[in-house]
């Protein structure tokens, strides 16, 4: 068995012991935003305004990028900090046979599977409610984990670096969830003033929101596909490569 698989099984075998406590942010939090928000609130929006959208079929695939960007930020930040300033499970892994890029290896293909159960439970929540217009709507869970590993890694990365835990909480205030609002989730891009554009246009958030967008409503196209899946995997090998240097840098005995 490859080493960073060994350090994948030690993460599912944690994970055994409280994966219930993850129903409530899997399945229960997109059900009560999609009933809320979309459901309820998008009642009151006119469809002609999104171009004969409900807002729930607008909403629901741009929440499921978000839910992953969240879901990344809690895994490869307050998860990996703990890991090595806190719990310090990454010590106790470097004490082995173990190197610090097996241990970078083996919890980011654990925090892909996290990302991409989670939003496999979102889109199963978005198909009952009948929030899909399209069978490319399968996609918008391969879309959604490669949109959450965006940030994952590279936040894994930087985190490793990081010695106080208010940084963390500092940047998920004022970075993290501003995004929410300038990246496409709640309201479309169009709306925002034209000089506040472009910066939408580079977060990872919107290149993630417009492709499970287009996909759930079928009206992706190959072209801007394939630029949004490129931008998100540009990052996330960069995030991984980067992680490679800074892991080793700071996880020893």
């Amino acid at each position: 068995m490859p080493m960073f698989l060994r350090e994948f099984s030690s993460w599912m075998l944690r994970y055994r012991r409280s994966w219930k406590g993850t129903i409530v942010i899997s399945v229960a939090n997109p059900l009560l935003f999609l009933v809320a928000i979309g459901a309820g609130l998008g009642r009151l929006v006119d469809p002609s305004s999104l171009g004969g959208l409900t807002y729930l079929e607008f909403f629901a695939p741009g929440m499921l990028a978000a839910a992953a960007m969240q879901n990344a930020y809690v895994e490869g930040v307050f998860v990996v900090h703990s890991s090595l300033r806190q719990g310090r499970g990454y010590l106790v892994a470097a004490a082995t046979p173990l190197e610090p890029r097996d241990i970078m290896a083996g919890h980011m293909l654990f925090m892909a599977f996290r990302i991409g159960t989670s939003a496999l439970a979102f889109a199963v929540v978005m198909a009952a409610f009948g929030a899909t217009r399209s069978p490319w709507a399968v996609l918008t869970v391969p879309a959604a984990l490669l949109t959450g590993m965006a940030f994952a890694a590279p936040l894994a990365a930087w985190t490793v670096t990081v010695d106080r835990f208010n940084t963390l909480n500092t940047v998920f205030r004022f970075v993290l969830m501003p995004m929410y609002l300038f990246s496409g989730t709640f309201f479309a891009i169009e709306t925002l003033p034209g000089w506040l554009r472009p910066l939408a246009y580079v977060t990872p958030l919107w290149h993630g929101v417009d492709l499970c967008r287009t996909l759930s409503l079928g009206t992706a196209t190959l072209l801007t596909s394939a630029i949004h899946v490129g931008y998100l995997t540009a990052l996330t090998v960069g995030g991984i490569a980067v992680a490679l240097i800074t892991y080793r840098r700071h996880i020893h005995v």
